[in-house]
């Protein structure tokens, strides 16, 4: 455990609050849900709730689908990471983080599409020259982005068509009301 040396107090309705510069550094957001957890020697563990976890099959599931039908290597992220990935090696994509600009899609709540040959990074580091076509999709539940559906390809034959638009769009949606039931 990696100690801060931020200490706080906790006020008179059992609140404490969480310093801005962890927030930041974890990528907690206002409004983010966090599972609290209770050691046996005493520690209380905070960690950020993974909605997106409880969808892991089913986003397999769907990334294969797409992936199948678009012949575009698709991706499908939480607020984190990506957490499936079909048509390309697993160990390129699934788990890394996922970059700013793909959070900021998600915050925008619309779809993004590549224009005028301008591509973005999806991890966190990486160059977005690697990709050729790409499409971004915010996964919404309630209101709440919680995470993306994300089509690609690094072929310079291949480029994004209003089908692959509607695809993105719809599996979005799907997984959103899947959030929802």
């Amino acid at each position: 455990m990696k100690a801060t040396g931020i200490i706080r107090k906790i006020d008179d309705l059992g609140r404490i609050v969480i310093p801005k510069e962890i927030r930041k550094s974890l990528r907690i957001r206002e409004g983010e849900p966090l599972e609290i957890y209770i050691e046996k020697d005493g520690e209380i563990i905070l960690r950020k709730h993974a909605t997106m976890g409880d969808m892991l099959e089913v986003a397999s599931q769907y990334a294969e689908t797409l992936n199948k039908t678009s012949d575009f290597v698709t991706c499908i992220t939480d607020t984190e990471t990506i957490i499936a990935v079909s048509g390309a090696p697993k160990n390129e994509y699934l788990a890394k983080e996922i970059s700013e600009h793909v959070l900021n899609v998600m915050e925008d709540r619309a779809i993004w599409s590549t224009k005028d040959d301008r591509s973005m990074p999806i991890i966190m580091g990486e160059s977005p020259l690697k990709y050729r076509s790409q499409i971004i999709a915010p996964i919404i539940c309630d209101g709440d982005a919680l995470g993306t559906v994300i089509l690609f390809s690094t072929d310079y034959k291949k480029t994004i068509t209003n089908v692959e638009y509607k695809l993105v769009q719809n599996a979005a949606n799907f997984l959103g009301k899947q959030m929802e039931a």
